[in-house]
């Protein structure tokens, strides 16, 4: 993800790298998503267990060095592109996050002084990032997915996000479209690190604010992306209320003759509310950025290559979108315990 940490100023030099806090993010959150994934391997993930759920954190290895790898190469190619066409741009600032709360961090992102009204360097600084992010997320999750084992879904489990993308690649692998009702497959910690590739690379590519997907869809669409992006941020709640609903009919599937509205409803609520989340992280971050979704761009048009560039991530997206991200499972009306990462068939 690239946001701008400075207001604008172009007289400016570069900025003095802050070596020490890039270092110390990176650290901090290697250090979280290795307790994540060793919260993962023992089945404790979410559990609200204390800290000794977590030894021997050298178990979460197999999760936190290619989740950091598939982040690291994303952010690098934002980076690389951007000090390419001369774009004064940070070194990654890693996000960390409590291991508990999930994949224990929330990404990274890099500081760009000013962001380039330039389309063409802005679609490439744009699109780098999820390109290089997932020519590593792909091979993680084949890698992964031939190292897990498939099984039946499990009651009060959690159940990953599908996308078209990763349909594909647990077909490639396993041979079956999985989740097929019955049965799905349970994640080797290398396979979740991948998945959790594809997400970020989701979320980033949402067309609002200054999201990689929000640089991508200014430089292609020109300054009238501001009102496509506001009229696209108001829609998100109501696609929070679209995945409730919708969790809420494959609960009851799910659950037969144990059905209990109070689950459902509780399940539903949990597979909405990262719609709502970033409802309002992008409404904070516009805020912050002055009230407005982008800076302005050139009206200078895009080469047909560039044109051609931004259909490429429109695919990307549609490829890796994932309408409900994660959700608990109702099998056999049994009520939902917290999540038991190692089962894929029930899941920054």
């Amino acid at each position: 993800m690239t946001d701008p940490d400075e207001p604008a100023a172009p007289e400016r030099g570069r900025r003095p790298p802050r070596l020490l806090l890039h270092v110390g993010l990176f650290l901090a959150t290697f250090l979280t998503t290795t307790a994540a994934g060793s919260l993962f391997v023992h089945g404790q993930l979410g559990g609200g267990v204390g800290w000794e759920a977590i030894l021997p954190i050298s178990d979460g290895l197999s999760y936190s060095l290619p989740l950091m790898l598939i982040l690291l190469s994303h952010e690098l190619g934002h980076y690389l592109v951007a000090r390419w066409h001369g774009v004064d741009a940070s070194l990654p600032y890693f996000i960390p996050l409590p291991p508990s709360f999930g994949l224990g961090t929330m990404g990274a992102v890099i500081g760009m002084r000013d962001v380039t009204s330039d389309r063409r360097k802005l679609m490439d600084i744009g699109a780098a990032g999820p390109l290089a992010g997932l020519a590593v997320a792909i091979p993680v999750i084949c890698y992964g997915l031939a190292h897990s084992k498939i099984g039946p879904l499990v009651p009060g489990g959690q159940q990953e996000g599908n996308s078209i993308l990763y349909a594909l690649l647990k077909r490639a692998v396993t041979g079956a479209w999985l989740p097929d009702g019955h049965r799905d497959v349970f994640l080797h910690p290398t396979a979740w690190a991948g998945w959790a590739g594809l997400l970020v690379t989701m979320i980033n590519l949402i067309p609002i604010g200054q999201l990689d997907g929000g640089h991508v869809a200014a430089a292609y669409f020109g300054n009238r992306y501001n009102q496509f992006a506001a009229r696209l941020h108001r829609l998100l709640p109501l696609g929070a209320i679209g995945v409730f609903f919708w969790v809420m009919h494959l609960a009851r599937v799910e659950a037969g003759a144990g059905w209990d509205q109070a689950i459902g409803l509780s399940i539903a609520a949990g597979a909405a509310l990262p719609w709502l989340v970033w409802y309002l992280l992008i409404r904070v971050v516009r805020r912050l950025s002055g009230g407005v979704n982008h800076p302005p761009v050139a009206e200078e048009p895009l080469p047909r290559s560039r044109r051609a560039l931004f259909w490429l991530m429109v695919l990307v997206f549609v490829g890796v979108f994932m309408p409900v991200p994660f959700r608990a499972t109702f099998v056999g009306g049994v009520q939902p315990q917290p999540p038991s990462p190692p089962t894929a068939a029930a899941q920054p």
